[in-house]
């Protein structure tokens, strides 16, 4: 890999953004790919390196992003003949570059280290901290009275809510049980962590909602808490308390990757995807840097020059005939 490529990763890494890295493990020519050569593929779509020409963009682009929203690397095989490239574990595509060749790309999502964050030092806190950590967690815990000591589990011990103690994406539990849990909520709610549980019963829950509204904290937001946090095991001690929220967390998280992100700008018509009128390449809408409008339709391309080749005879291609 490019050092350029490593020292990217290695900056989108250390602010929690998630990415895909694309190899390029076999080829047959005349492909241009190489094996080893290298790219990165960010969330908001842009694309540094190389992995082959630009027939090739669309398809590595749209399923980089595939990846990095379910979490899950796949084997691709690019080829002008798709049926002949079946294998257990290959994702066999289209190559509609005119020079032809093969390319099997193995994409790797590269995904932020997830994060909770702890508001409390009870005994479902401590426990919580640790499970987290044992699966893998960053860990943070936000208490006045907390000792660095008492949580060597934790990346972190801080007094008190800080503008980065919350981080994007971060799950939040609230464990205080004394008169700092609504300003805890309060100052945690409005960041909107991707998952905000609070230990407390049906009953405290109810008193601290009232104390919250009063206070102007949003229904909508307040409708978002979970409590009592966990999972309905049945749990009744702390250790039991802690596996039963950090189950929760899990199904959370689990149940966020099954659903792709929406496009960054998505047309009218709500399509995520068009097809180039003339290799026949499907092209991911949202960050296709080739388009044209013709007769008030909107083309999208893989690459330049099949943009150019539309625009000088739109009339020759099936696609645009058939709309005129």
């Amino acid at each position: 890999m490019r050092p350029e490529l490593l020292e990217l990763a290695s900056r989108l890494a250390a602010r929690g953004e998630g990415f895909a890295l694309v190899t390029v493990v076999r080829r047959e020519p005349p492909s241009s790919a190489r094996v080893g050569d290298t790219a990165l593929v960010t969330r908001s779509g842009d694309v540094h390196g190389w992995v082959g020409g630009g027939c090739t963009r669309s398809t590595l682009l749209r399923e980089s992003l595939r990846a990095i929203a379910d979490g899950e690397p796949r084997l691709l095989s690019l080829s002008p003949d798709p049926a002949t490239e079946q294998r257990p574990g290959l994702v066999a595509l289209p190559m509609t570059c005119k020079s032809g060749g093969t390319v099997d790309l193995y994409v790797e999502p590269v995904l932020p280290v997830p994060r909770v964050v702890v508001f409390g030092t009870t005994p479902a806190a401590r426990t919580l901290v640790r499970i987290a950590h044992a699966m893998g967690y960053r860990v943070d815990v936000v208490d006045p009275e907390a000792d660095g000591a008492d949580f060597p589990e934790a990346t972190r011990v801080i007094p008190e809510v800080s503008p980065d103690a919350v981080p994007q994406g971060a799950c939040v539990l609230v464990a205080m049980m004394d008169e700092r849990d609504l300003d805890a909520i309060e100052a945690v709610a409005p960041l909107k962590p991707a998952y905000l549980g609070v230990i407390a019963s049906r009953k405290r829950f109810a008193e601290l909602r009232d104390a919250l509204a009063a206070r102007g904290v949003p229904r909508g937001v307040l409708d978002g808490i979970v409590a009592p946090a966990g999972l309905d095991i049945g749990a009744r001690t702390p250790e039991e308390i802690a596996l039963s929220v950090m189950a929760q967390i899990v199904e959370r998280r689990r149940r966020a990757t099954r659903v792709a992100p929406a496009p960054k700008e998505a047309p009218a018509d709500g399509a995520r995807e068009a097809i180039d009128p003339v290799c026949g390449m499907t092209v991911a809408i949202a960050s296709a840097r080739h388009s044209a409008e013709v007769k008030g339709r909107m083309y999208y391309f893989c690459c330049a020059g099949c943009r150019t080749k539309f625009l000088a005879d739109p009339a020759r291609y099936p696609a645009a005939a058939h709309s005129a």
